[in-house]
């Protein structure tokens, strides 16, 4: 454990996100109502910058970004837009704590891209608690599927390019601190969903249209892109004092207040085969956190323990 370490603060910073984290779903499934995908997607990228580069400028952190940070910045930008897309689409039909019971394959997604992209070792019991977790999230998906369609499917799209955006993170995290890269992911995300949005109107896209917020569903926008800084910022910093490994399966509490909050504001709750889908997920996701500290104490006691010097024949 780093001496550094205030694993208290990381823990109720982490619990903090599971809270707030929920509030984007909301927001975005009410301002859905009258507002397209599309435009609550761009207006969540232009409160968080305007969140962030303020706060940039009170750190005194560097506005500038690194040229070899450019590429990495336009890439995670364009993973946050596919995922942000994809979960705002789905909730606005589908029940909150369904999208995100599917979107938790993410630990999953990362597993298996470290697996064939990267050449990591994965073993026998982890591959089979990703078959397990994806198991669990055809469970949820079947019901929805027969409910709301092909719709059903985009949460996958989430996990699978928020799982992509995590990987870009770590790089990234290498050369940008966590608030300005905030701040630039957000610049860029905006600029990029202008053109799309335009290109989307003119070709009579509904999830693109530009259908500007009116009256009490600009509160909703706009607490989409609060909620979004709020929490991931309270994600960021949590890693900063606590180690990942304590923090993951914490993770899991957003399923319970996202579930709390759809049943409060939309009476939506899931059922029995949902429920069943969500206990397989967790349980499987909380197997691999299991198995990644074993490896990693493992690891650590092998780098600490001397090695034998080999003995002289004479």
């Amino acid at each position: 454990m780093n001496p550094n370490d205030r694993i208290l603060t990381g823990v109720m910073l982490m619990i903090a996100f599971c809270v707030i984290a929920p509030l984007i779903d909301v927001s975005s499934k009410l301002a859905a109502v009258a507002v397209s995908v599309g435009v609550i997607t761009l207006v969540r990228f232009v409160v968080q910058a305007a969140c962030m580069g303020p706060l940039v400028v009170l750190l005194g952190l560097p506005l500038r970004l690194p040229p070899r940070a450019l590429g990495l910045t336009v890439l995670r930008a364009v993973m946050v837009i596919v995922s942000s897309y994809c979960f705002v689409a789905a909730v606005r039909v589908m029940p909150i704590a369904d999208a995100l019971a599917i979107a938790f394959v993410e630990p999953f997604v990362i597993l298996l891209i470290g697996r064939l992209a990267f050449g990591e070792q994965v073993g026998v019991r982890r591959l089979m608690a990703c078959a397990a977790g994806f198991g669990g999230s055809l469970m949820v998906i079947q019901p929805s599927f027969a409910a709301f369609g092909a719709v059903a499917l985009f949460p996958l799209g989430t996990a699978v390019t928020f799982a992509l955006y995590i990987l870009v993170t770590r790089r990234l995290a290498q050369l940008v601190h966590p608030v300005p890269m905030q701040f630039h992911t957000a610049v860029v995300s905006a600029l990029i969903c202008v053109p799309l949005l335009a290109i989307g109107h003119h070709l009579g896209e509904p999830s693109l249209a530009i259908t500007p917020p009116r009256g009490i569903f600009w509160v909703w926008v706009i607490c989409v892109g609060l909620a979004a800084t709020v929490s991931h910022m309270a994600m960021t910093y949590a890693l900063k004092f606590a180690p990942s490994s304590t923090l993951a399966p914490l993770h899991y509490l957003e399923i319970v207040t996202a579930t709390l909050f759809g049943y409060m504001v939309f009476g939506d709750f899931p059922g029995g085969l949902t429920w069943a889908g969500i206990t397989v997920i967790v349980g499987s996701g909380l197997y691999v956190i299991f198995r990644e500290r074993q490896l990693e104490r493992q690891a650590r006691i092998a780098r600490l323990t001397p090695v034998a010097a080999p003995q002289s024949p004479l």
